[in-house]
Parts: structure tokens; C-alpha cells; sequence
């Protein structure tokens, strides 16, 4: 009789996983938050602004059945953090990010409170939490096997960013508000030139990705297209502001009102048409500065 012969194991399957959308409406700023499901967990990737959206973001959760395990955070702007007590309350979970995002955050609270609570009053969150678990550049988290990869482009749209990329066979990535797909852009802190590097860098990194998640405006199912939408979107704003402000670092009002034309003719919608206007100055000077040290 022959011995059977021995066969080396059938590699196992990747660890599958489910992404569920949260959006918080108009008046939550149109925010997505995200709540990724695997086996037998759910990881929370940013918590909204308004106690409001905080909570439906944790129903959601809770209607999926599985205990909450992390809340990761892509960034440090208010809508993307600020719920952050809310969505985790009554649990022992970490709330994760990189230095640098955990230190804008520390930053600028104070700030945003003073700014935003008039406006949303009972809905702006009393309790505020911030990371405290703190991730390198390049760190992956493992959940019932479905890695978490955090990655790092500092000052961008934001004062920092980072982003975070899922799975391992046909990955996709939270980029925070690294693109803003079909919607208008936050312009304000100030730091164009370097998202539009970060952008490059990021269609190299992020090649293997299938689908983008944004902060804002729907999903991509075209990553490399929705890059070179948001590269085209913010060459057309800092033409536009360049043009308008001719060497000045703010625009008046009725430079503003031709930005917003300038730009919806640009892109042809509504959604966060606010944002036009609010970036303008801190764009003009972000050009000013810059023609002033390369005259």
C-alpha cells in the first residue's frame, strides 16, 4: 500500500469585512463617519461633531451587533473628532491616532468650542475625549485578522493628516478629508500646496486601493480618479483666488461672491458652497506669503 501523500494546507481565506456610512446632513456639515464590521467586532473611523450625529453613529453600531472595539481618528478638525465620548460611552475603548493629529486636536478644542458651540448650543458634546492610544506612521492594528494601517502626510487640508487603510487582499482607505468627492472644499487652514502634494504622494501609496472613503461626499470606486478631481478642484480654487486677490492676502466681499461663481462654475453644486468663501483668506495668504518668499 502507498502512502498517501501529503499536502501543504489550503491558504485560508482573507479576513472579510463590511463598511456601513453615516452621514451626518446639512447641518452637521454633510460629515461621513464610518463603521467597519468584521467577524465578530465593529472599529469606529472618526465620531462626527453634533451629539446628535455622535449618537446615531453609536445606533448604528449597536444595531450591527458586535461590540465596538477601537474608534480610530483620521484627523483634527471638530466634525471629524468631537463625537468621540458619545460613540464610546460606557465602553473601555481606545480612541487612536497619530502624534500629530492628536496634538492638533489638543490644539485647536478650546478654539473650535468658543466657535461652534453659539451655533449648535446643546448639540455641541459638553464631554469631549481625545486619543489615548498613539500610532506610528506605518502602524497596523489587527482585527479578527483584518489589518488597520495608519499612514501619514502631515499639514494638508488639515494642520495634520493621516488616513487609514483596510484589509489586506483588495484593501481600501479612509482618507479623512484628503479628497472631498463631489462636494466643495474646506480651504481654511491654509496649506494647498502641500495637499497637492500630498496628493501625488498618496496616488502612489495608495495604488492597490480599490475604493476611497471620504470625509465628505460619496465613496470613490475610482481612487485615481477622485485624485485627480480633488488636484484639479484645488489648482482652480488657488488660480481663482490668485486672480481675485492680485497679490493681497484677503479678498473683499465682492471678490468673495466671484470666487463662489468662479468655483460652482467649476463644480456644479451646492454641497458645502459655504466652504467657497470661508477658505478664501486663508488661501490669499498662503499665496501672498508664498510670492513674497519666491518674489
Amino acid at each position: 500500500m502507498q502512502p498517501e501523500s501529503s499536502k501543504p494546507p489550503a491558504p485560508s481565506a482573507p479576513a472579510t469585512f463590511k463598511v456601513h456610512v453615516v452621514n451626518s446632513g446639512c447641518e452637521g456639515l454633510f460629515t461621513n463617519a464610518f463603521a467597519v464590521e468584521t467577524a465578530r467586532s465593529v472599529v469606529a473611523i472618526d465620531s462626527m461633531m453634533r451629539v446628535s450625529d455622535a449618537r446615531a453613529l453609536r445606533a448604528r453600531i449597536d444595531s450591527i451587533g458586535k461590540p465596538l472595539v477601537a474608534l480610530l481618528i483620521t484627523h483634527g478638525h471638530p466634525d471629524h473628532y468631537n463625537g468621540g465620548f458619545e460613540v464610546t460611552a460606557g465602553l473601555d475603548v481606545p480612541m487612536v491616532a497619530t502624534r500629530g493629529v492628536d496634538q492638533v486636536i489638543h490644539r485647536i478644542d478650546d478654539a473650535k468650542e468658543k466657535q461652534w458651540k453659539p451655533v449648535f448650543g446643546e448639540d455641541w458634546p459638553a464631554k469631549r475625549r481625545f486619543p489615548n492610544r498613539i500610532v506610528k506612521d506605518g502602524e497596523t492594528l489587527t482585527f479578527d485578522g483584518v489589518p488597520f494601517t495608519v499612514g501619514e502626510v502631515g499639514e494638508g487640508e488639515s494642520h495634520w493628516d493621516s488616513y487609514w487603510v483596510v484589509g489586506a487582499a483588495s484593501p481600501v482607505a479612509f482618507l479623512g478629508d484628503i479628497i472631498f468627492n463631489g462636494v466643495h472644499s474646506f480651504m481654511n487652514d491654509g496649506h494647498s500646496a502641500l495637499w497637492l502634494k500630498n496628493l501625488d504622494l498618496l496616488e502612489k501609496k495608495l495604488s492597490t486601493c480599490k475604493t476611497f472613503y471620504s470625509g465628505h461626499g460619496e465613496a470613490a470606486a475610482a481612487p485615481r480618479e477622485s485624485l485627480e478631481a480633488q488636484r484639479r478642484y484645488l489648482h482652480a480654487y488657488r488660480d481663482a483666488v490668485r486672480k481675485l486677490a492680485k497679490g493681497r492676502p484677503t479678498l473683499d466681499d465682492g471678490a468673495k461672491a466671484e470666487l463662489v461663481r468662479m468655483m460652482k462654475a467649476h463644480l456644479a453644486t451646492d454641497y458645502l458652497e459655504a466652504f467657497i468663501t470661508a477658505g478664501a483668506n486663508p488661501v490669499a495668504a498662503e499665496l501672498a506669503k508664498a510670492a513674497e518668499a519666491h518674489p
